[in-house]
């Protein structure tokens, strides 16, 4: 096959026709099977070094164009992959190597993963007097579970308290529940977890 894009950012292996590119998105979409943003996609392919990031938005755009994908929640900018698209997907799959397969939906697939993280467990963060509150909610659905506001003195800690914190989530209020019940066996078993991490 031709190479017919740019391969700027591209590790070796990656893809580098537009082909390649287009079967590739919808491979992903029919494989993952559920609505996703343009930047999920394109970052996903960007991160394994499939693809040149802008040779991917412009695939993207051309999937659309031809009703391959379509938008289904313009408000979320949310698209999915029609059946002409399905149809690429599966008639053209063998045409990709099995890694690049398994790697663009692996890396789909997480991004996806943290971006329910971080709806469901909101984090803020707001300027004050010398410094940032940092404002962390872990959500039970309807209600926050816990919620808490920490205050650090520049905007670099504040981006590490939310980024560490959307990390696990989870992991953090069992640590704060078995350390306020003061239950041993939660406490040792939240602690093996912290030190696994640090």
């Amino acid at each position: 096959m031709a190479f017919d894009t740019f391969d700027e950012g591209i590790s070796l292996g990656g893809v580098r026709s537009k082909t390649e590119i287009r079967t590739l998105i919808c491979y992903i979409f029919d494989r993952v099977s559920v609505p996703m943003k343009k930047e999920t996609i394109v970052t996903a392919l960007q991160q394994k070094g499939l693809a040149n990031y802008f040779e991917c938005s412009s695939s993207f755009d051309d999937l659309c164009k031809s009703k391959n994908l379509e938008l289904v929640d313009e408000e979320k900018k949310l698209y999915f992959i029609t059946d002409s698209g399905k149809l690429i997907a599966r008639q053209l799959e063998d045409t990709l190597a099995y890694t690049v397969k398994e790697k663009a939906c692996e890396c789909t697939l997480s991004l996806l993963e943290k971006e329910r993280i971080e709806k469901e467990n909101v984090v803020t963060i707001t300027k004050v007097d010398n410094g940032y509150n940092v404002t962390c909610s872990i959500s039970g659905g309807d209600m926050d579970l816990l919620k808490f506001t920490l205050y650090v003195p520049d905007i670099n800690q504040a981006r590490i308290v939310r980024k560490n914190f959307h990390k696990n989530p989870q992991q953090f209020y069992n640590t704060i529940i078995a350390m306020l019940t003061r239950n041993k066996g939660a406490v040792t078993e939240a602690l093996k977890d912290l030190n696994s991490i640090l």
